[in-house]
């Protein structure tokens, strides 16, 4: 038996959820619980359950609450799941439960353990990890009053201390990145935790992220401020010195082999389907590596046996689990397709995206590579048809694809020997397994005939009892003879079935469910069919609604508890099959006037959000050569406070933005979706998802300058896959189109990155004629922050041509220019540029230095890729100067910046600190 009071008061036994009563008979539980195997005196169980003003009967009810607990005792040893006791003792009740049956109590050991000094860091950090992977939530979260709040309270003091411990250990090993990956969420819960704040901080110093790190000091400075009118205490002052002292940091964790893990939750409250698991089961042991189908009609249960057996499964793979959602019949009708479904597991992989090849039978070749010797479980989930999943297979014995779709995929089973798994609805008493599990066995058991006519209202229909039970166990007072009731009454509208009393169903349950909602609930349901991504967070859904986020929220939640929507960490889910409904209802409900500015206000927020995060990606940018359709009343874009919060927001939000790319008819919003993303995506390297947006752009262009705008960043992205053809082409049209627009600006962009193309062809001499075209441009322009970029070009090309003493001139006089302009990243190549020049002429000292500078600029903006070329850089000017110590603690830093990118590069600097002795220097030029 396992008691769960971290979150709500759940009682499980044998796997199932036990029916825990009315919140009150929670409540007295709970009480009871906290204290297991001690006498809790009848005064304070009145206490902690009403509080200072009990009714005159309080003590009738308890009684009557403690015989229905004793039942639930008896219903969990009958399962053969604990042997807990509850017992009259000493003018009060005793709760007898086995050791380690209630969350609080295994929570405590395993913090009092991860304390313990004398134990090793890994297993402290271990230790701690487990309880805190233990909290499901606010203890007694649905239970009010004082001494709920006050237990709410104390332990949530236990898990901040868990936390910080936990953070403390992983930074002592040097996993530095566990805990930037983790503390984040941790401190949106506890906004005014310095201690958090400070081992976050340091977790970032240790990563080289020293930018963030900055900015987290001044966020949480403000909120310190805002919230209780004070400093940062000397702990966070000290390490913010720390930091703006340049003071070394602690070495990264080594890198590990990356194991994917992205199979979806397990599934609450999975019943019945015993046949079909014994089945895959068998199938593992006796077929290992035969791909599986499994076909049923739409929310028939497919996604829930997939998910659920996966998790059984798992540990026969210990090499990874990878998932995708193919979204083979989603409304918007745009399914993933298969390379940016293998895409996807390559990133899964860690794979570097300059390793990423372009065409989809490479893609495929380099994934089947990956797995080979490896046991790695795939779940394929949505599949539209064979053809879309073939590709994905991963043709190697130890690996397993688990494909589910609504179609019978005989292509697989013919050609690849994929063994079919066909779903019926669930026999009428797994469907009453199924409420049952959801709404508790008691509940269910006192109205058998509400059960039966609820089972045959839903048609037996997975996602239609899920519904329902969800409606009954959020609305305890409702009987289960009035949820029948309603849904006798209830007519709905969907047209996903074959079978006419199926669809009549299963409308009614939807129809049912949608009129429980509020007049904001049922709105924004229905505009969530205008949502292109498959997940979208709060600030969307206000866009949506033209409301602020804190009104928007409830709405969420109220759509969650009706089962209309799945909450996924932050963000929210739509099944399918409820968009077809809420697309549906937007046809038949609201008029197409709505439905287009729907539409606008979403499309419009990501652009104008995309727009302010970009700024921060790059200070400097010029604005686009077409302005952004207006802002449409009501939409409050997203303005990220810093580089840190731009990058995240790109990271939840970029796969939404594609998708609209994609799918949106309207050829302004593409381009100018296309536009914001681009720079995002060449920071992450995603160079072909890049190509894929900036086609549609160029697609869409309705100007000469739009197209050149279009046809530069495809150049740009072509020529870092190394295509240097196609790059060729689009820069020459670019030109074209820039000429014939008159813009000046993208003509000297242009040239500029053409010279960038001849130098990756070694024709250094045409490169340094583009380059002066583009500062004669660029000055003609009044361009100051492109002039000096063009000028620093000119310097390398001439560094590059051997005239080093022309090269540190021409650079000098760009610094200043970018000093006037303020253009911090561009003097960071600059300085890459002088130390290159320095280092060649015999200027040790001053190459060194000009290294360090520019390996600071980059880390500003947190551009890990040329803040580990020139720390690179900076150990081969170490090493020319004879410092050999210095040399190879700058290549080993290069080397782990370029292993975080996943850049092939580590390996080259790697093995450059084995090099004895200085380079020949005889190329130099004094």
């Amino acid at each position: 038996m396992d008691v769960r009071l971290l979150g709500e008061v759940q009682v499980i036994a044998a796997g199932r959820a036990l029916d825990t009563g009315t919140p009150r008979q929670q409540a007295v539980f709970a009480a009871l619980a906290v204290d297991p195997g001690k006498p809790v005196p009848i005064e304070t169980l009145v206490d902690r359950v009403w509080g200072d003003a009990p009714p005159a009967e309080a003590r009738n009810v308890l009684y009557s609450h403690i015989s229905r607990i004793r039942r639930l005792l008896g219903q969990a040893a009958r399962l053969g799941d604990g042997t807990g006791r509850l017992d009259r003792r000493y003018a009060g009740y005793v709760l007898d439960l086995d050791p380690g049956t209630v969350d609080l109590d295994r929570f405590a050991g395993l913090t009092d353990q991860g304390r313990d000094p004398s134990r090793p860091p890994a297993d402290r950090a271990a230790l701690l990890a487990r309880a805190l992977g233990l909290w499901r939530g606010p203890p007694l979260a649905a239970l009010t009053g004082d001494w709920a709040d006050g237990v709410r309270e104390a332990w949530h003091r236990r898990r901040l201390d868990a936390a910080v411990g936990w953070a403390r250990a992983e930074l002592g090993l040097g996993h530095a990145d566990a805990v930037i990956a983790a503390a984040p969420q941790l401190i949106t819960e506890y906004p005014l935790a310095e201690p958090l704040e400070a081992l976050l901080m340091e977790a970032l110093h240790a990563a080289g992220r020293d930018a963030e790190a900055m900015d987290r000091y001044a966020a949480v400075r403000a909120r310190l401020a805002d919230a209780l009118g004070a400093d940062p205490g000397p702990r966070l002052r000290a390490l913010h010195q720390t930091i703006l002292r340049g003071e070394p940091r602690a070495a990264p964790a080594a890198r590990v082999v990356t194991v994917p893990a992205q199979l979806p939750p397990d599934v609450y409250g999975f019943a019945g389907r015993g046949t079909h698991l014994r089945e895959l089961d068998a199938l593992l042991r006796d077929s290992p590596g035969r791909p599986v189908t499994i076909d049923g009609m739409a929310g028939i249960g497919k996604t829930a046996l997939s998910v659920h057996w996966a998790h059984r499964a798992a540990r026969h793979f210990p090499d990874g689990q990878l998932y995708v959602n193919l979204r083979g019949f989603d409304p918007a009708g745009v399914p993933v397709a298969p390379d940016e479904a293998v895409r996807g597991f390559l990133d899964a992989f860690a794979v570097p995206p300059g390793r990423v090849p372009a065409g989809l039978e490479a893609r495929v070749g380099l994934f089947r590579s990956l797995l080979a010797g490896r046991r790695v479980l795939l779940l394929l989930d949505n599949a539209r048809d064979a053809d879309q999943v073939r590709p994905l297979l991963p043709g190697t014995p130890g690996c397993l694809a688990v494909v589910t779709s609504r179609n019978r995929l005989a292509g697989l089973v013919t050609t690849a020997g994929a063994y079919p798994v066909s779903l019926d609805l669930p026999s009428a008493a797994e469907a009453r397994e199924l409420l049952a599990q959801r709404i508790g066995a008691g509940r269910a058991a006192g109205e058998p005939a509400a059960v039966d006519e609820i089972v045959a209202r839903c048609a037996r229909l997975p996602l239609a009892l899920a519904i329902v039970a969800t409606r009954a166990a959020v609305t305890p007072g409702l009987t289960l003879a009035g949820l029948a009731g309603e849904l006798r009454q209830a007519r709905g509208g969907l047209a996903e079935f074959t079978d006419p009393d199926l669809e009549s169903n299963v409308r009614a349950v939807f129809s049912w469910s949608y009129r429980q909602l509020g007049p904001a609930a049922a709105t924004l349901f229905r505009r969530l069919a205008a949502h292109p991504g498959p997940d979208l967070g709060v600030p969307a859904a206000a866009a949506l609604s033209a409301a602020p986020a804190g009104e928007v929220r409830p709405v969420l939640d109220e759509l969650t508890r009706a089962h209309l929507l799945e909450r996924a960490g932050v963000r929210y889910t739509l099944h399918d099959l409820l968009r077809a409904y809420a697309t549906e209802l937007a046809g038949t409900t609201d008029p197409e006037p709505e439905r287009t500015a729907v539409r606008e206000r979403l499309l419009g927020w990501y652009v104008h959000s995309a727009y302010a995060a970009d700024l921060l990606l790059n200070p400097m940018r010029d604005d686009p050569v077409t302005a952004p359709p207006p802002l449409p009343a009501g939409v409050r874009p997203e303005r990220p406070a810093g580089l840190p919060e731009a990058l995240a927001w790109f990271g939840a939000e970029y796969h939404v933005m594609l998708t609209a790319v994609r799918g949106a008819g309207d050829d302004a919003t593409v381009w100018h979706l296309a536009w914001g993303l681009t720079r995002y995506l060449a920071y992450q390297g995603r160079w072909h998802d890049s190509i894929e947006a900036l086609t549609a752009a160029l697609d869409s262009a309705a100007r000469p300058a739009e197209a050149a705008s279009a046809h530069r960043s495809l150049g740009c992205s072509y020529l870092r896959l190394h295509r240097l053809d196609e790059a060729g082409r689009h820069l020459a049209a670019a030109l074209r189109m820039s000429t014939l627009a008159g813009d000046v600006t993208g003509q000297a962009h242009t040239h500029r990155y053409h010279a960038w193309l001849l130098e990756v062809q070694g024709r250094y001499r045409e490169a340094l004629g583009h380059a002066e075209r583009a500062v004669a441009l660029f000055t003609a322009a009044g361009h100051l922050s492109g002039r000096g970029r063009a000028l620093n070009a000119i310097g390398w090309f001439h560094a590059m041509l051997g005239d080093y003493a022309e090269a540190v001139a021409v650079c000098r006089e760009a610094l200043r220019l970018q000093d006037e302009a303020g253009d911090r990243l561009g003097q960071a190549e600059t300085w890459d540029s002088l130390g290159y020049a320095a280092q060649r002429l015999g200027r040790h000292t001053e190459a060194i230095g000009a290294y360090r500078t520019a390996v600071a600029r980059y880390r500003e903006f947190d551009d890990l890729y040329n803040e580990a070329d020139s720390t690179a850089a900076l150990g081969d000017a170490h090493h020319a100067a004879g410092d050999a110590p210095a040399a190879r603690d700058a290549w080993r830093a290069a080397a782990e910046l370029f292993d975080r990118i996943h850049h092939p590069g580590a390996a080259a600097v790697r093995a450059r600190a084995d090099i004895p002795a200085p380079p020949d220097e005889e190329e130099h030029h004094g």
